[in-house]
């Protein structure tokens, strides 16, 4: 369940029961197994319960008999062990964040730690996620992230590269590189921000053809890294940044260590020094305290800047976090919804504009899978799942997996259309 951050813990585990002499299955349409693992979310409101929703579903089948043993793992069960445990009874053993790996021995087997860098990976085989560290120190007023993860903790640049060079021999050619905040990275092992070197240290790596750089923080960002998207071919021109409001007013309430006037300075400076890098952001709506006057300053700050990729997401009251315990959650939801809907409207239509400026030129794209009519695919500007795709219509027999040249020739609903 959750991000892609959890993900990857759960191809680590999975490496690991494959090599226990388990038969493993990811996300099984039709589960059929003795012993079901669920790595949990435990991030907002509906990704929870959704998580429990999960649990209980194959809590029946145990109790039905169609299930062996059951275990849960990961976000929701770091943050609710004691209440979990007291409320679901027919779960074998919870395991929390950090310590799932603690299932292989209480399997009867043992942990394989010459392992530890490989993984099973259930994304297409020529991408995959990668972890460059856990945590997170901003403690942002609305964020239960550090509540779960606890402190920022980096990998070392070793570890990383060996990993990369492991996944290239296993096809991949795609990385999306992760973590609750890449800004800090290297900070607490290195005593100094180290994102540029690592990603400088795995664009050279042999079979590296894309790099893509997801969840950089605004305050204490590290610059030294736009030389490196603007000169390095295989690191691509995207950054997703997440922003969460723009007036100074909801950055304060926010926590988010950075005011209106330096957010709009470094987007300015991004642009400049890496000419036609994408931003993919999001925005947050209906946080405590957020007034109209807020959510216009939001809104212009949208029309202004002309993300190429926006998400919006509304507030969610969470237990322990800053806002919920000194904020009052006093913006009704119907409220948030429509607020929500309408900063949505706006992008949708900048997106269609940019768009349509598309039209006409040749994108280098990767095919990641094929469907009845079309060949889907993507450019550097688009990450898997979140971003648009671009169908390419079956003229000739395309690869998997691999890149191609390929004309836009059409535009409609956040998607393209492209020949070979």
């Amino acid at each position: 369940m959750g991000c892609s951050k959890n993900l990857v813990d759960s191809e680590h585990l999975m490496r690991q029961l494959q090599a226990a002499g388990f038969a493993v299955e990811h996300d099984s349409a039709n589960p059929h197994a003795e012993i079901a693992v669920i790595n949990t979310c435990g991030f907002i409101g509906d990704a929870k319960e959704e998580s429990i929703n999960t649990i209980l579903e194959f809590a029946q089948r145990k109790t039905q008999g169609k299930l062996k043993q059951l275990y849960v793992m990961g976000c929701l069960s770091e943050r609710y062990l004691k209440e979990l445990r007291q409320e679901i009874g027919e779960v074998d053993k919870f395991y929390g964040k950090f310590n799932y790996n603690q299932l292989i021995a209480d399997l009867g087997k043992r942990y394989y730690s010459e392992l530890e860098i490989q993984r099973t990976i259930t994304t297409p085989s020529h991408y995959a996620y990668l972890k460059i560290s856990e945590g997170c120190n901003r403690f942002c007023s609305y964020c239960a992230i550090p509540l779960i993860t606890g402190r920022h903790h980096s990998r070392t640049i070793e570890e990383i590269v060996d990993e990369v060079r492991w996944l290239t021999t296993q096809g991949v050619k795609e990385f999306q590189v992760i973590a609750q905040d890449l800004s800090s990275y290297g900070l607490d092992i290195y005593k100094e921000q180290k994102l540029a070197e690592l990603i400088q240290r795995i664009s050279d790596i042999k079979g590296v053809e894309w790099i893509r750089l997801h969840y950089a923080y605004p305050a204490q960002f590290p610059y030294d890294i736009l030389p490196v998207m603007r000169e390095r071919d295989n690191v691509c021109k995207y950054l997703d940044i997440a922003l969460q409001h723009i007036s100074d007013n909801m950055l304060n309430l926010m926590r988010r260590h950075i005011n209106k006037e330096q957010t709009i300075e470094l987007i300015k400076e991004i642009r400049q020094q890496v000419p036609g890098i994408y931003l993919r952001t999001t925005m947050m709506v209906g946080h405590p305290g957020e007034t109209d006057d807020d959510f216009e300053q939001l809104k212009d700050f949208v029309r202004q800047t002309r993300f190429e990729r926006l998400g919006t997401f509304t507030y969610s009251d969470e237990d322990g976090t800053y806002a919920n315990k000194h904020y009052k959650d006093d913006i009704p939801q119907r409220i948030k919804d429509q607020r929500q809907e309408e900063l949505m409207s706006i992008q949708e239509q900048i997106a269609d504009e940019l768009n349509q400026h598309l039209i006409g030129t040749t994108q280098k794209v990767i095919i990641d899978r094929e469907e009845s009519n079309y060949y889907i695919s993507r450019t550097q500007y688009d990450s898997p799942e979140v971003d648009q795709e671009i169908l390419i219509n079956k003229e000739q027999q395309l690869k998997i997996g691999e890149f191609y040249q390929a004309k836009i020739v059409n535009s409609e609903n956040f998607d393209l259309y492209a020949t070979i």
